[in-house]
């Protein structure tokens, strides 16, 4: 069958044209309009013009067939004149030679690809679905792929009783929205994108009902809490992986080891955002594993990044180590401590490794990072990067920002285009060539806030629009999480009668008092604090250099 009648113009160019009148109806009878030249002038002359007479208006030549060895004007010379005519057209060279010299030539004149005579139908057909038709071909077989997987999707969300589970179902929700992203066969697509944009809506109103149904079975009893590090769950098996135990289970193994470790830290790093970068990192690093882990409420820095960093729930840290704990109503930054509240990790588990810690808030620091790393010889070394955060409250607050980031697709977008020409791909490429076993991961993630929901609060409430911890919180959605004694997850309380508020889904908290205002200004803009698969379900990737 036939895809893109709009790409189906084939231009042929031999000396010997009239011997290939079986291929020419061959490709007729397959559907394509076949355009035919003896010598590089006609074929020139014919690139040129898109206009037959005129009664009608031809499309344009999709794909050319050349031949390298002419008389006068020869295959090479007249690839030249095409690619200054028409520099996007795929051209495929045809030649008897098989010289190496004549291939280089050719590919260095930026030919698509390159038969050698005899070819045969079937060779000419499959160049065609390859260079023409490949992106619809794949597009449609994309969708048909995950038509066919929508209902084992939807299935496992409405029956998923595990993290597991809700781990294996933000993958596959990735895969096919990065899958979906890459296809351009547009008749369908907008189609296609409310499906999977439905069936993640879906996920993370389920997703939001577990978590408020087992997310505080994870912590114990409020007594196991204070002053027992690490220890607060009261049944090991039935608790996820979480943001207070990434150090020891990622980080220490390697040094146990012998390995030199490097630990990156992505501030509101996604899943789908590491997918999207992958690639990159792949040219000099292999993965040993690839993870997933839960991150604390709220997915904020101040909990989430400073409880890896201390293997602390955040009530420890502020009961062991207050000096080291900033509370919501401070002004100062709630992330000051973090090389100190590593420190106290290794100091509990009497570990004697040195380390070095960077914050990396500008590309000239990074350069200094990458600078200091060829002489660095301590087992431990962290860095933290704030990129991807800065992106996402630079698209909260500027226009040009909401119009370049303006769905996940282009979010990711920016995240590859960032990673690709940021210093931070170097650090990474000049890490492996160092010898560093990488872990790479985030503290938390980011989602896409799209529906206002009207909370109560004092005015000593903190700011975030996808949590509230404060006195009195009075919000009338179902589509929140109360925690009414936070010291039963480990989270502090500013006052006796402090509770927490989390928004799930795409909700976010805006005030009575100019509501539709903060309702207009914060929709579609990319937040953190609250519960959706993309903010807690999280990356975590231990790789290593490739020899």
């Amino acid at each position: 069958m036939l895809r893109g009648q709009d790409m189906n113009r084939i231009l042929w160019v031999d000396d010997e044209i009239d011997l290939l009148q079986p291929y020419i109806i061959y490709l007729k009878e397959k559907g394509y309009e076949v355009v035919t030249a003896s010598n590089g002038e006609d074929a020139i002359e014919a690139i040129s013009r898109q206009t037959s007479d005129d009664s009608h208006q031809l499309s344009a030549i999709s794909i050319v067939f050349l031949d390298e060895n002419m008389p006068g004007m020869s295959g090479l010379e007249t690839l030249q004149e095409i690619k200054r005519i028409h520099p996007e057209v795929p051209v495929v060279m045809i030649t008897k030679s098989e010289e190496e010299h004549i291939m280089e030539q050719a590919i260095g004149g930026k030919i698509t690809d390159y038969l050698t005579k005899p070819v045969n139908p079937s060779q000419i057909l499959l160049c065609l679905k390859k260079h023409i038709h490949q992106q619809a071909i794949v597009s449609e077989q994309v969708q048909q792929s995950y038509r066919q997987e929508w209902s084992d999707i939807t299935y496992l969300i409405d029956t998923a009783t595990t993290i597991e589970e809700w781990q294996a179902i933000e993958r596959m929700l990735s895969k096919w929205e990065l899958s979906l992203q890459d296809s351009e066969f547009s008749n369908q697509m907008s189609t296609m994108h409310s499906l999977i944009e439905d069936q993640r809506t879906q996920a993370n109103a389920a997703f939001g009902k577990w978590i408020s149904k087992n997310y505080e079975g994870w912590f114990g009893e409020p007594s196991a809490i204070s002053h027992q590090p690490s220890t607060v769950r009261s049944q090991p098996s039935e608790r996820p992986i979480m943001s207070q135990d990434v150090m020891k289970h990622a980080v220490f193994p390697l040094l146990d080891k012998g390995e030199k470790v490097l630990l990156c830290v992505i501030d509101n790093f996604r899943y789908d955002q590491w997918k999207t970068i992958q690639p990159l990192i792949s040219e000099f690093y292999t993965i040993r594993t690839e993870e997933q882990y839960t991150s604390i409420l709220p997915t904020a820095t101040q909990y989430a990044r400073n409880a890896i960093f201390s293997g602390l729930l955040p009530l420890q840290i502020q009961e062991m180590y207050p000096q080291y704990w900033v509370e919501e109503g401070d002004e100062e930054s709630k992330n000051l401590y973090e090389k100190e509240l590593v420190q106290t990790l290794l100091d509990r588990y009497r570990r004697r490794e040195s380390f070095n810690y960077w914050k990396v808030n500008e590309s000239d620091f990074c350069e200094r990072v990458i600078a200091q790393l060829k002489g660095v010889k301590t087992p431990l070394n962290i860095v933290v990067l704030n990129f991807i955060d800065m992106l996402s409250h630079s698209r909260t607050e500027s226009k040009i920002m909401k119009e370049l980031a303006n769905d996940e697709s282009a979010y990711r977008s920016l995240t590859m285009s960032w990673f690709k020409h940021s210093p931070t791909h170097e650090l990474l490429r000049r890490a492996a060539e160092l010898g560093f076993t990488l872990v790479l991961t985030t503290d938390h993630g980011t989602t896409r806030v799209k529906n206002a929901v009207q909370i109560i609060a004092d005015k000593n409430t903190n700011t975030n629009i996808r949590y509230k911890v404060g006195k009195a919180l009075n919000c009338g959605s179902k589509n929140v999480m109360a925690i009414e004694q936070p010291k039963r997850v480990g989270l502090p309380c500013p006052n006796v009668s402090s509770s927490y508020m989390f928004c799930t889904g795409s909700d976010f908290f805006a005030y009575p008092n100019q509501f539709n205002y903060y309702a207009q200004y914060f929709r579609n803009t990319f937040q953190h604090g609250g519960i959706s698969l993309e903010e807690m379900i999280i990356p975590l990737v231990t790789l290593v250099p490739k020899r």
